[in-house]
């Protein structure tokens, strides 16, 4: 539908005309559509108000082309002149950001509508990060702005996330809204999560903790699966690398009017993998299978039940290629091997009581089995968690309400035959309410509070705090803060280093729980440059403080002990990211300033192995038949724990990939410059049979190259 306003002057049989174009869902003025008369080859650019100005439009009846990048392009007959306005209202084309329902908001509303902060990485983009690496998906988060995929171990390839310059424990990691990893599995949790089967990531940065509880003092990833369709959807992708490793993903799912199922698995073989020929591994020989079969039972359109289990067997040794090949011989002895079995079920109730109301029960049970060996010494135990949560949400046209009660419970029981015993328990028990209130069309207001009580460290009172603004004319505006906490347990990065070894179990009685507030600020601007060139940008400042950080320091026996910090942790610093859309080009740049202090140590010094400086450039062009992306990633600098600087450096990869009807085909060159650490400084320090390795602040496996197809017996319908 479309509306002409009628101009007033009428020149040799022509006539000024406006033509005003809305959005379809939110019946918003579009600024920046481009309408188009073909046979006068005449356009115009929609401004702040959606209206396109034209004049000396001869009388008659014209072919017109409206267009705006994310909705669908809209052909049409306009007749001048008119008596009556013309109003275009453009559909979304599915593409577009703002439309899709983000679930970590605990809300049911879109982007657009929602005061917190959400970062959105959707199906498309999660596929190319499959596709430059099958495996996990440390790929998806660390070309995200502002995250650092942190390794801790040469030897296994452990791996944090750190978002924002905090450690990896101060992040929780959710699978449709469970928090199923961290604790025992620590740096091996990345590593055992394949992407395939995942719709889309939801990241919140700051202190989310009133959202999901403690453990998301930095933020929270929540990973969300897909759904089954009522139409089949069938993937097969097998990769192969230049560095011996060999990746099969499958994923199937369907449903009908009452059942449906997905079903996933994913096999990868690693060889050890030496690119320095140095005789110690840079990726570890590794055998990993993970299964993730879904239930789904539709008794009516109100209501859905599902099911799930997530399985994963992992098995990886890394070290002395010489022992890893041939087995143990005169100085070749050191190696580090951690087998790991997790089994984690999931169950979902949800159902619409009323047009304004839903409930939505859900548990989940996760069993980790982890057993790490170095020479001398082995660490071996079991951690079980249970999850059980109920909400309540209400919705009309001006607000929001969500009221939950949930449960988490850990126990982490350690081998009885191990000389230091760390077994812990935990039980909190939490009680939420969230409102998201249009105050305005323009103005958004959210707020929060939750109540925990950990039956060994307290109550924790968390309350938040978010404000939106948003206009026709392409700019929004977020400011938001709250409080987090995090209980403390032997599972730190420090920990992890030297393998847990000598390290003292929680003294309950004596260390407080960590503690947090946060704050961010972002501005976001959109237009239409140039009638043909999308732009947008988003801005982001921050600041977290951590108080109570959990130490390792080394006592008088040899042994290591867990200390509360004296003073905090403070993290500042800022985040763009710059957007270019242009026919079937997308151009992203983005920048990361990461100031992370340690005020609890003289001089208040920079977090080590903390990049000040990040930047990054995807250029990527996308069409019906062809996929290909190009990145470049600067690290800056760094410092070591002794204080020594890294030095800075920059990362490239091409991507090529090739659709057909059935399947499509793929060439990834994932640092194909091979800028890897042993380039400036060694990753192992003798003696060879008992050996020291440096901190790791730099790629350890250097250039990859990977081919692969994704086949699709049901069609390929996922390219654009």
């Amino acid at each position: 539908m479309l509306t002409i306003i009628m101009c007033f002057s009428v020149k040799a049989q022509t006539t000024d005309i406006q033509i005003k174009v809305l959005s379809e869902s939110e019946n918003e003025p579009l600024f920046g559509a481009t309408v188009y008369f073909e046979e006068l080859e005449k356009g115009a650019v929609t401004d702040f108000d959606g209206i396109a100005t034209f004049s000396e439009i001869p009388n008659g009846e014209h072919n017109a082309i409206i267009s705006f990048l994310g909705f669908e392009t809209l052909k049409t007959k306009i007749k001048v002149p008119t008596n009556s306005d013309l109003i275009f209202k453009l559909e979304s084309s599915g593409n577009e950001l703002d439309e899709v329902v983000i679930q970590s908001s605990r809300s049911s509303r879109t982007v657009r509508k929602i005061p917190t902060r959400i970062e959105f990485i959707g199906t498309e983009e999660l596929g190319e990060k499959a596709i430059m690496n099958p495996t996990n998906i440390s790929m998806v988060l660390r070309e995200s702005t502002g995250i650092q995929m942190q390794q801790t171990s040469l030897s296994s390839g452990s791996t944090n996330i750190r978002i924002q310059g905090l450690d990896g424990r101060y992040t929780q990691l959710l699978r449709d809204g469970f928090p199923l990893y961290g604790g025992f599995s620590s740096g091996l949790s990345i590593l055992q999560i394949p992407p395939l089967d995942l719709q889309q990531f939801e990241i919140i940065k700051g202190s989310s903790s009133t959202l999901y509880g403690g453990g998301a003092i930095a933020g929270l990833v929540n990973m969300v699966s897909k759904t089954p369709d009522e139409e089949p959807d069938l993937d097969i992708m097998l990769t192969q690398t230049q560095a011996l490793g060999s990746t099969a993903n499958v994923f199937y799912s369907k449903r009908n009017e009452k059942f449906g199922v997905s079903l996933y698995g994913s096999a990868h073989s690693q060889k050890v993998y030496d690119p320095e020929n140095d005789g110690f591994s840079n990726l570890p020989k590794t055998t990993s299978i993970s299964f993730n079969p879904k239930f789904f039972y539709y008794p009516s359109e109100k209501t859905t039940f599902w099911i799930g289990l997530n399985g994963t067997y992992d098995d990886r040794i890394g070290g002395d290629v010489t022992k890893i090949e041939n087995g143990e011989n005169g100085i070749h002895q050191y190696t580090e091997e951690n087998n790991s079995k997790r089994l984690s079920s999931q169950a979902v109730y949800k159902t619409q009581l009323d047009s304004i109301s839903s409930l939505n029960i859900k548990n989940s049970i996760s069993f980790f089995d982890r057993n790490l060996t170095i020479p001398d010494y082995n660490f071996d135990g079991k951690q079980i968690n249970t999850f059980t949560e109920v909400t309540y949400e209400r919705i009309n046209s001006k607000y929001n309400w969500i009221f939950g009660a949930n449960l988490y419970t850990s126990n982490f029981d350690e081998n009885d035959t191990a000389i230091v015993q760390r077994d812990q328990t935990d039980i909190t028990y939490g009680m939420f309410a969230n409102n998201i209130f249009d105050i305005s069309d323009n103005w958004i207001l959210e707020t929060g509070f939750r109540a925990d009580y950990n039956t060994d460290f307290g109550f924790f009172p968390l309350p938040r705090i978010s404000l939106l603004y948003k206009n026709n004319n392409g700019f929004s505006s977020r400011i938001g803060g709250g409080l987090g906490y995090k209980i403390p347990d032997i599972f730190t990065e420090e920990a992890e280093l030297i393998n847990f070894e000598n390290v003292l179990g929680i003294d309950k009685s004596s260390l407080k729980a960590e503690s947090s507030y946060g704050l961010n600020l972002d501005f976001n601007y959109q237009t239409r440059l140039f009638e043909t060139m999308n732009f947008s940008i988003n801005q982001l400042f921050y600041v977290s403080a951590i108080n109570n950080g959990l130490l390792l320091n080394s006592t008088d026996n040899g042994f290591f002990a867990f200390e509360n910090a004296n003073d905090k942790i403070l993290s500042k610093g800022a985040e763009t990211n710059i957007k270019f859309t242009y026919k079937d080009f997308k151009w992203f740049l983005n920048y990361a300033l990461i100031d992370t202090k340690l005020n609890y140590l003289t001089g208040n010094p920079q977090k080590p192995l903390t990049a000040k400086h990040n930047a990054g450039s995807v250029l990527m062009y996308e069409s019906e038949k062809w996929r290909i992306g190009y990145e470049t990633y600067y690290t800056g600098k760094q410092f070591l724990s002794n204080g020594t600087e890294t030095t800075d450096f920059v990362t490239m990869g091409l991507l090529l990939m090739r659709n057909f009807k059935f399947c499509s085909a793929f060439v990834n060159f994932e640092n194909f410059t091979d800028k890897r650490q042993s380039r400036f400084s060694p990753l192992v320090l003798p003696p060879h049979e008992n050996p020291t390795f440096p901190e790791i602040y730099a790629p350890t496996d250097g250039f990859i190259f990977s081919i692969g197809v994704i086949i699709k017996p049901f069609g390929n319908e996922d390219h654009h």
